[in-house]
């Protein structure tokens, strides 16, 4: 705890000294909002966390051209605070906000975009909704493919979602297959005491025990 209220004291300093040298709605003030709302969501404090980010989405708003990536990266900040809070419409408001900025800013592939798809599937997964989610998996693993390399730690992470969404489903052999993908690629990339390998070995036997 000690460190998050350096690194607030820090960032709240930072933001004092840009009050007084720069104009009101300078894009430097959104920048530490997200900073402070950064430190509060990891803090476990959403409600401050969410008020830093609005903060910084109204600054950008005013500053920025209404397409441009740092306000996709506002509402998908938003996002988290409200998946975090359980409040997964509004999460999902803010995050398919993200994502349509996104597709007007970004290029096709761009692994931003995989990281919003993945994130929408994780909130429909949340809710239930899991046709809806795998939907939103498969899209950002599509995206992976082609923007990293084939055994990239974040293919282990689609490969492990979807996997998991098709346990939830009762599709087991499905769930498996995915699940084993996502294990191979954990034990090729990551040093053999990370604890990745270990959850991803529980998520294949815990599969395994209801086939």
């Amino acid at each position: 705890m000690g460190e998050y209220l350096k690194a607030l004291s820090s960032y709240e300093r930072s933001l004092e000294v840009r009050k007084i040298v720069l104009p009101p709605n300078h894009p430097d003030f959104a920048q530490s909002y997200n900073n402070i709302g950064n430190v509060y969501i990891d803090m476990g404090e959403y409600s401050k966390a969410l008020s830093s980010y609005e903060r910084a989405l109204d600054i950008d708003k005013k500053a920025l051209p209404p397409n441009h990536p740092d306000l996709a990266s506002d509402y998908n900040n938003i996002g988290n605070v409200y998946d975090e809070m359980g409040e997964y419409s509004k999460a999902l408001s803010s995050y398919e906000r993200s994502l349509e900025i996104r597709k007007i800013a970004l290029p096709p592939n761009h692994p931003d975009l995989a990281a919003s798809y993945n994130n929408i599937g994780n909130v429909y997964d949340n809710m239930g909704e899991y046709s809806k989610a795998l939907s939103s998996h498969e899209r950002s693993l599509e995206i992976k493919k082609v923007a990293l390399p084939p055994n990239h730690p974040d293919l282990a992470a689609s490969y492990n979602n979807i996997g998991m969404v098709y346990d939830k489903m009762g599709e087991y052999s499905k769930a498996l297959s995915f699940l084993e993908k996502a294990h191979e690629i954990d034990r090729k990339t990551l040093p053999p005491n990370h604890p990745h390998i270990a959850q991803s070995k529980r998520n294949i036997d815990n599969v395994k025990k209801k086939m």
